[in-house]
């Protein structure tokens, strides 16, 4: 047996056996095991722990472990035991050095060595002369004594340096030595014969010698039947000689023998990643890990005696989960819409589970097995923590840390909501009830009190206010209140009467929650416990009756105990909330607890998904949920400005919305994917939105000058004007089994109705004060009316026999009727989705596979292509994308996300990557067209410090992509220089500085080798051309300039570009710098970026708001592209790449071969090329560390060894590890001789009686 004090463990193994296996015997709650010793009599494992200071003893396979001491102990380290007299020692090398001796059983515990005594290390007993040995490493001696420390003699003095371990056999003592690092033998008795055994060893540690002699065999009262005990049978010096005793934590039953089953009072704890239980029944309170996977961040737990659950929260994984007390059985209960879950409750009669949570700043509850969920509480919480249950009475309790710290209680329902304590409070982050005293105590970290109160909120008290620095944890259990602290990172317990408290656990740190409780005792009773109070799903006892409820989604039936699924309600949406309401069971109306909803406005639902889906006029977006208000997201977030009118096509799974800001009527996937825009011209106001997409028509109402209501096919074609003679219509609905139209007038304060073709127009009422919201469903419509805050229904006909169903409204905007005959019906879509490869629109008799903006249907008519050129412009915050002169859809926004302040722009066609300087982190970043790929994959970064908001070392200014060779190459502001950087964003390094460069602007031209840049000197700015490795500088223009802010290349037309702000003019030359010519100078207010695209020259003006262009190579036919758009930063075009000219160059392959920099040269070649801080080494390809070897000296290409004596190049013998040094040696001259290895050495010296060539052949073959 040994210990391992880096694996925490104490394993086994058997000696002389082959291929036996190492075993673990305990792995759990050792940290330093330094001592280890085994009862060979009674068959036990002894073992002292200096981390935990404990002496443990087990039987020899690890079971029925208990800890034998625990107090005063210090630094335990070497153990000897004497089974025939049943007495353990051990020595302790902490603040008061010593050696100890006890029973074996833990009893007669006594202190037998305590002076001359400093670090005793070693520990041995001579069984034979009952002597005691021990070596002290700091005084350097080894001493002995007899058993009970008295005749202390010396045996080796003085000269030892640093003795660790001892042990003896006959008359020879041995002991291992760290600082020897040796084994050292001497006779037992004088201490002469001193010899090393063994040297060299790598660190010695125990030692012990094998022999029979050392374990002599005698009878022992165990041997019989294990003492009679059902456990432990432990040697004793005392008669019987021996004792019964128990795993650490159980107590004996009063015969002395059995132990009782387990703990019967336990204190659970949660840590931040693991759950402990202590025994409350054992004066150690040792705590024991409970063998739990996953566990990240641990907060809250509870347990049920019924069942012998641990229930606990984790606000890392976001869930709530159980296991049994031994840890097995793990189970995760509930994971969706879990934030920050702080505190849990376990009703063990109703078999109910609570929680808080203060993400959600909600109340729940379910099943203990995590069914039928329910939100009890989620208005007015600000911070919950802490939640008690008391279901004898019907109440919980809890506490909220937030703004005004307050204390509540509430039915079990989560009804009769009130405030018990809201004064002198801090953060009430403990709370426990003494049910049998009717009292709530609460520990505050804040105040730093534990405080009481009656259960009514009378007799507030303090029970105690010293020494609390940071409350956390806090349970009751009998006459004890048990709390964490955080800062003293301790388990302490006081009194609930008499306030004198102790401490249960010291020194652990990221304690959390705990719950002192009975194993198995059951406190109290109610009505649910019998048959779940009869109620299907969830039973709430309260203090007036035992009450049924359902979880989200369900309703209760007449009979108030049974739930079901309703078949129809309305919902409607109202501000901040989306409400719904049963069509059957007459319930009143539900919030669906949807989280992050500001103002939402149009409504639908896809019934076959359960799911709702909502426009936000405040947030801008459209978002999703499913009806029980379970993960909320949002489907779109980019370009909307009042989408006021939205609709789900249940068939082709297709969003349909209108923006009566954007004045544009748009489609994507009911996942928000491939989005596009339908309607964009001749728009006035769309307002609200209706689909049949079985007969493929769509149907909306417009706002505008002239009100009227539209009818076109669901790909957006064919658009015809229904109705014209009519107010602003709202709330557009189609009756699809009698197929007629429905609305609301705005301007009548009229509910009419026609034909799908806008004829046989009826008015179905007309003496409203103000019908906003309209929906019809079997044979009546249901509406809402602004003045009277109601939702009413009447007949769809006549309009007569009207019912109220609902008042007290704020605000309905929208209302529809949840129920699947609303989204009934066939069309070719449904199908595999028509087997598009984007969208599926429906249209009268059939339907047209459609694509995301910009894209291409295939010539197959099913799938798409992406844009192959098109151009990307740049706002402050947001990346659009266009196609000029595209009939087919409009510009664009592209769904990429966290962009703050986009300073320039560039496009990698090979990828389909947009790249862009981000001047509010000074970094560069990349995503795709559909928004992908910008933070997920960590965003490509060409700086050190990501995480700070500004970085002064790196400030990125313009950036231009080198397609062939993946390079990015960028401008520095904060160090003024032009840096190179791979597409994966590997720093390649600085190719470019001087110290009066500011270069800003930057082109590359890599079809060609050179890159244009800006160099914006003091009062002197130029246009500059330099290779791609800044090498060849040259000065194309210092004249007539001021500002030039941006440069672009035409490589077909071989012209460069460039626009100076200050002169507000653009102007071209050759790619030489000649034939400098102005293309246009008039009208130009704010000029920021250059591209062209085709043959055009684009531009954009921020002052003017709007994108120009003319043609590129005469600057005719100016025209605004676009205009209206605010913060323009940047453009870009792109063009289609040509894949067989990208072959052709030199660098698209493998980068030419080049390890960092490839340059295309004239002749179609590649050149390799290095930055700043390396040079070209031999092989023309690689870069390398530039080389230090002096004039003198050879330098190897490679390899560890870098210099060399020149007289060793060619001196035939390989010095270099690369052995580049013989590598293309000369050819000697006339006047020299060549040695036979290729040595050159003077012709004089040849056969000259001394040796010369480091061969020696030049004195070889003299005579002849």
């Amino acid at each position: 047996f040994w210990t391992d004090v880096s694996e925490e463990a104490i394993k086994q193994t058997y000696i002389n056996q082959t291929g036996s296996v190492v075993q673990n015997v305990i792995i759990s709650g050792l940290v330093s095991p330094d001592g280890l010793a085994c009862d060979w009599i009674g068959k036990k494992l002894y073992w002292t722990d200096s981390e935990t200071n404990r002496i443990e003893v087990a039987n020899l396979n690890g079971t029925s472990r208990k800890v034998l001491f625990w107090q005063d102990l210090d630094q335990p380290r070497a153990i000897a035991l004497d089974p025939a007299h049943g007495y353990m020692y051990w020595t302790d090398w902490g603040e008061t050095p010593r050696i100890e001796r006890a029973g074996m059983d833990s009893s007669t515990r006594k202190i037998i060595v305590d002076s001359d005594i400093y670090w005793p290390n070693g520990l041995t007993i001579d069984l034979d002369e009952q002597k005691l040995y021990w070596a002290d490493a700091k005084l350097s001696f080894i001493h002995r004594a007899n058993l009970d420390g008295s005749f202390r003699q010396k045996v080796v003095e003085g000269s030892l340096t640093h003795p660790f371990a001892l042990t003896l056999s006959g008359d020879t003592l041995y002991w291992t030595d760290w600082q020897t690092r040796s084994i050292h033998a001497c006779n037992k008795r004088t201490g002469e014969k001193r010899r090393e055994i063994l040297s060299a060893l790598y660190s010695p540690m125990d030692i012990q010698v094998l022999s029979p002699d050392r374990q002599p065999y005698f009878h022992t009262p165990c041997e019989e039947n294990n003492g009679g005990c059902s456990h432990l049978c432990l040697l004793s010096p005392r008669d019987p000689f021996y004792s019964c005793a128990c795993p650490t934590g159980v107590q004996l039953e009063d015969d002395g023998r059995t132990c009782k089953s387990g703990a019967e009072e336990v204190l659970l704890l949660a840590r931040r990643t693991d759950l402990r239980r202590i025994s409350l029944d054992m004066p150690d309170f040792t705590d024991i890990i409970l063998q739990i996977d996953n566990i990240r961040h641990a907060i809250a737990i509870d347990y049920d005696p019924v069942e012998g659950y641990i229930y606990w929260t984790d606000d890392d994984v976001r869930a709530i989960r159980r296991a049994y007390l031994d840890g097995s059985g793990a189970q995760t209960l509930v994971t969706t819409e879990i934030n920050h879950p702080d505190g849990i409750a376990v009703d063990w009669v109703a078999r109910n589970l609570y929680w808080t949570d203060t993400g959600t700043d909600r109340i729940e509850v379910t099943r203990l097995n995590g069914t039928s969920r329910k939100i009890l509480i989620s208005e007015n919480l600000d911070e919950p923590r802490a939640i008690v249950l008391n279901p004898v009475m019907g109440y919980m309790y809890w506490t909220d840390w937030g703004e005004s710290p307050k204390i509540e209680c509430a039915y079990l329902d989560g009804s009769e909501r009130r405030v018990l304590v809201n004064t002198s409070l801090g953060w009430p982050n403990g709370l426990a009830l003494d049910l049998e005293k009717d009292k709530l105590y609460w520990g505050d970290a804040k105040t730093d009190k534990i405080e009481v109160i009656n259960v009514d909120g009378t007799m507030r008290k303090t029970l105690l206010e010293d020494k609390l620095p940071h409350i956390f944890g806090f349970t009751l259990l009998g006459d004890y209140i048990y709390w964490t602290d955080w800062q003293r990172r301790s388990i302490e317990r006081v009194h609930k009467i008499k306030a004198s408290r102790d401490i249960i656990i010291d020194q652990l740190p990221d304690l959390m929650g705990l719950k002192a409780t009975s194993v198995t005792k059951v406190f109290g009773t109610n009505s649910c416990a019998e048959n779940n109070g009869g109620c299907s799903h969830l039973c709430f006892f309260t203090p007036q009756e035992t009450r049924c409820a359902c979880p989200i989604g369900l309703e209760l039936l007449s009979d108030m105990k049974t739930c079901i699924i309703p078949e129809a309600f309305l919902v409607f949406t109202s501000r901040a909330a989306i409400h719904r309401i049963s069509l059957e069971t007459n319930n009143n109306d539900v919030a669906i607890p949807l989280t992050g909803v500001k103002e939402a406005s149009a409504l639908d639902f896809d019934v076959s998904d359960n799911r709702i889906y909502w426009t936000d006029v405040s947030l801008k977006t459209i978002s999703r949920a499913f009806m029980n208000g379970s993960s909320v997201e949002h489907v779109i977030e980019f370009g909307l400005d009042y989408p006021e009118g939205m609709a789900v096509d249940w068939m082709g799974k297709n969003l349909y919305w209108a923006d009566t800001g954007t004045n544009r009527i748009e489609v994507a996937r009911l996942d928000g994917q491939y989005r596009q825009v339908l309607v964009w011209k001749d728009l006035d106001n769309p307002r609200s939105l209706a689909l049949d997409p079985t007969k493929g028509y769509m149907y909306w109402t417009e706002w505008g000058g002239k009100p009227r209501i539209v009818r076109a096919y669901m790909d957006g074609t064919n658009s015809i004007t229904l109705v014209d003679k009519v107010g602003r219509a709202n709330d557009l609905t189609i009756d699809y089994a009698d197929q007629r139209l429905y609305w609301t007038d705005l301007d009548t304060s009229m509910i009419e109705s026609s034909n799908m073709l806008g004829q046989e127009r009826e008015i179905i009422a007309d003496d409203l004060p103000h019908p906003f919201g309209l929906t019809q469903y079997s044979d009546y419509i249901y509406w809402t009316d602004w003045n009277l805050h109601s939702i009413e229904r009447a007949d769809k006909t006549s309009g007569k026999n009207r019912t109220l169903i609902q008042g007290h409204l704020d605000f309905v905007m929208d209302i529809l009727v949840f129920h699947s005959s609303r989204q009934d019906g066939l069309n070719d879509c449904v199908q595999n989705n028509g087997h598009c490869g984007h969208l599926c629109l429906a249209i009268p008799n059939g339907y047209r596979c459609g694509c995301a903006a910009h894209y291409t249907l295939d010539p197959n008519s099913r799938n798409c292509s992406s844009p192959a050129s098109f151009l990307l412009f740049s706002q402050k915050s947001a990346i659009s994308r266009m196609i000029p002169d595209d009939q087919q859809s409009p510009d664009i926004i592209l769904p990429v996300h966290g962009l703050r302040n986009v300073k320039a722009i560039d496009y990698d066609p090979l990828d389909k990557l947009i790249y862009w300087v981000d001047g509010r982190q000074n970094i560069i970043k990349r995503a795709k067209d559909d928004g992908t790929q910008a933070s997920l994959h960590g965003p490509f970064t060409v700086m050190s410090t990501p995480n700070q908001s500004q970085n002064p070392e790196k400030q990125p200014h313009d950036l231009s992509i080198d397609i062939y060779s993946h390079t990015l190459y960028w401008t520095c502001e904060a160090t003024n220089s032009i840096n190179v950087h791979r597409l994966n964003g590997e720093s390649i390094g600085m190719v470019l500085r001087g110290d009066h460069d500011r270069p800003r602007a930057i082109v590359v031209n890599a079809e060609r080798g050179y890159m244009y840049f800006t160099n914006m000197q003091e009062r002197a700015p130029k246009i500059e051309r330099a290779a791609l490795d800044g090498t060849e500088r040259e000065v194309l223009f210092t004249t007539g300039l001021i500002r030039p802010v941006a440069l672009v290349i035409d490589n077909k037309l071989g012209k460069l570009f460039w626009v100076d702000a200050d002169l507000k003019r653009i102007e071209s030359c050759d790619l030489s710098g000649a034939n400098r010519v102005t293309l246009e100078d008039s009208n130009i207010l704010q000029p920021m970026g250059l591209t062209v695209l085709g043959n055009h020259l684009y531009w954009i003006d921020r002052q003017q708001q709007m994108i120009e262009r003319v043609e590129k190579v005469n600057g005719y036919k100016r025209t605004r592209i676009q205009g209206r758009i605010a913060h323009l930063t940047g453009i870009h075009a792109v063009e289609e790449l040509d894949m067989e000219e990208f072959s052709a160059h030199p660098c698209s392959r493998d980068n030419g071969g080049c390890s960092h920099i490839c340059i295309a040269k004239g002749d179609g070649t590649p050149r390799c090329s290095c930055p700043e801080h390396l040079v070209l080494l031999q092989n023309l390809l690689t870069c390398g560390e530039p080389p230090t070897c002096s004039p003198d000296q050879f330098t190897c290409a490679t390899g560890e060894i870098d210099c060399i004596p020149m007289a060793w190049r060619c001196d035939g013998f390989p010095e270099c590890d690369d052995q580049s040094d013989e590598d293309s040696c000369p050819i000697c001259s006339a006047s020299q001789f060549q040695c036979e290895k290729g040595q050159c050495i003077d012709a004089h010296l040849r056969c000259n009686g001394e040796i010369d060539c480091q061969d020696k052949s030049d004195e070889a073959d003299c005579d002849s």
